[in-house]
């Protein structure tokens, strides 16, 4: 499975604001009490109980968190690939929780109620995948190949099934079509785009949360993180596996990543 993210991003209850004694004002956003801190961001309560903000971290875990490490200057380069990916999407159609950059590594976001469902959406077979069916690293998937898993560190993000996912009540059986229907269009959307930046989307880890009005938004990030990216013209990796698999250029890999996707932006 792809790299994890956040149980994050719930919405909370205005209260939360008046609780915090290290109030910081970014860009006119009063941003206020600490309200959830995961492996790679932390989300903040505002004033606004239907806004949140994300700052993301450096910090870099693999395996269910049982390597740890840092990435100097992951969190801006992720907070960064995102806000230019989100972008993208929403002008494609795709509905999602970014609202602004605030700072460098800071992000203004919708309070959503995260579904429990990682949406992993594989292109390529790669990394788990591979390994599961005895599949050559590169090989073509057609169709694209759509996974649930149950968004459970505990558990260690266990795969599910449609109906698995039903019987849990972790959607309804709209949402679960609605969920494919934008998973395939991000990939869509995402895999043209690395592609004129001369990179190959191999797979990737989506999140979407409910929206208090009930609209499904693509929430959490859009990174070297939780996407497997690698050159088009050398196959060399350009993501996470680096520092999963201790292939070293860690940094300078995320750095190349933010460079193709943030040129002309």
């Amino acid at each position: 499975m792809v790299a994890g993210g956040e149980p994050q991003a719930t919405s909370h209850e205005p209260s939360c604001y008046s609780c915090s004694v290290n109030e910081v004002d970014v860009q006119g956003v009063r941003r206020g009490a600490l309200l959830y801190e995961g492996k790679a961001k932390q989300v903040y309560a505002t004033e606004h109980p239907e806004r949140l903000v994300v700052a993301f971290k450096d910090d870099a875990t693999a395996f269910n968190a049982q390597k740890r490490g840092v990435i100097a200057g992951k969190g801006e380069v992720n907070s960064a690939v995102s806000a230019r990916l989100f972008g993208l999407l929403e002008a494609a159609g795709v509905p999602t929780h970014f609202l602004k950059t605030l700072s460098p590594r800071e992000q203004l976001v919708r309070a959503v109620q995260i579904i429990p469902l990682e949406v992993v959406v594989r292109r390529f077979a790669a990394g788990s995948f591979a390994a599961r069916y005895g599949v050559a690293e590169g090989e073509v998937l057609e169709p694209t190949v759509l996974e649930w898993c149950y968004k459970s560190d505990a558990l260690g993000d266990p795969p599910l099934n449609d109906d698995t996912a039903l019987a849990l009540k972790l959607a309804t059986p709209d949402e679960l079509r609605a969920l494919r229907r934008l998973a395939l269009k991000v990939s869509e959307v995402l895999g043209d785009f690395f592609a004129s930046r001369g990179l190959e989307l191999i797979d990737f880890k989506l999140e979407f949360g409910r929206a208090p009005g009930g609209e499904l938004l693509l929430a959490d990030e859009i990174s070297p993180d939780t996407c497997r990216l690698w050159d088009r013209q050398s196959g060399e990796r350009l993501d996470k596996d680096r520092f999963r698999r201790d292939l070293g250029g860690v940094e300078e890999a995320y750095q190349e990543v933010a460079r193709r996707v943030l040129e002309d932006a």
